[in-house]
């Protein structure tokens, strides 16, 4: 396992830490106090927020991916007594303008926390099995599932701490607190996933398989040792193959937010 420096001493101060975990505390202390409801899977994917539904067969994979991640996270905001803002996915092809700058195929699927959209190259899922040897619909689920938890993040205010705390500090330091929040949402995918496989029949045999390889080829160690050869562990901004494999079967596991701190663990 790859040991990043303790929080304590690698990150500004340890206010970070504190001000994010007391973010997800919030919700999960409200959600202990209200009854556990699951989430209504009875409603449908045309239910789901977005602008103009597509119709061809990638585009409606996406559609009902994207509902699927909006019923686990309404049910969650509303056991803690809020409400869960869908975010829009901005389906493109090559360059899409967006409220971060102009989104490019070359960068792979991304989350905007200034307009709060995700934005997806659907050309990246052949790209995941080519390139990254992570072929199947549940890998290209989790993608879609991860860009959400960043969304989730932004709601919860994690990632404008985050944000914050980067301007603020070393390129060294500004990768780590990088890594932690894209290990969280890799995390609260998984939480997606454990809502999933509660549901009779969607899930077929492999499906959790493939998206464990899918966090692992997308790990930086991996990308880095593709594309140059060697690993350079201050670089990494997404953590680790093993890293993002292990956060995302923590969250399948146990289906619980307080189990994503990845800001106050010392070891990831």
């Amino acid at each position: 396992m790859i040991r990043l420096p303790n929080l304590r001493t690698t990150f500004p101060t340890a206010a970070v830490a504190c001000l994010i975990w007391l973010a997800m505390l919030a919700l999960v202390q409200a959600q202990q106090r209200e009854p556990r409801t699951e989430p209504d899977a009875s409603r449908g994917p045309a239910s789901a927020h977005r602008r103009g539904t597509p119709t061809d067969e990638m585009g409606t994979f996406v559609s009902k991916i994207l509902w699927s991640t909006e019923q686990v996270w309404e049910a969650k905001f509303r056991e803690a007594g809020k409400r869960y803002e869908k975010p829009i996915l901005v389906l493109y092809g090559g360059l899409t303008p967006s409220a971060c700058g102009m989104g490019a195929a070359v960068m792979g699927p991304f989350y905007c926390p200034t307009d709060r959209k995700i934005y997806l190259d659907t050309s990246f899922f052949d790209e995941l099995t080519r390139r990254y040897r992570a072929p199947g619909n549940f890998a290209q689920a989790y993608v879609i599932a991860h860009e959400v938890g960043h969304h989730v993040q932004a709601l919860l205010g994690i990632e404008k701490r985050v944000s914050d705390a980067q301007s603020n500090t070393t390129e060294r330091d500004a990768n780590q607190l990088n890594v932690r929040l894209e290990l969280q949402a890799d995390c609260l995918a998984g939480i997606w996933a454990s809502w999933l496989r509660q549901l009779p029949g969607v899930m077929e045999p492999g499906d959790i398989e493939a998206a464990l390889r899918a966090t692992q080829a997308l790990g930086d160690d991996i990308i880095q040792k593709q594309t140059t050869g060697t690993v350079v562990l201050d670089s990494f901004t997404h953590g680790s193959g093993d890293q993002r494999a292990r956060w995302f079967k923590r969250g399948l596991d146990t289906g619980r937010l307080q189990q994503c701190d990845t800001f106050g663990a010392p070891e990831l």
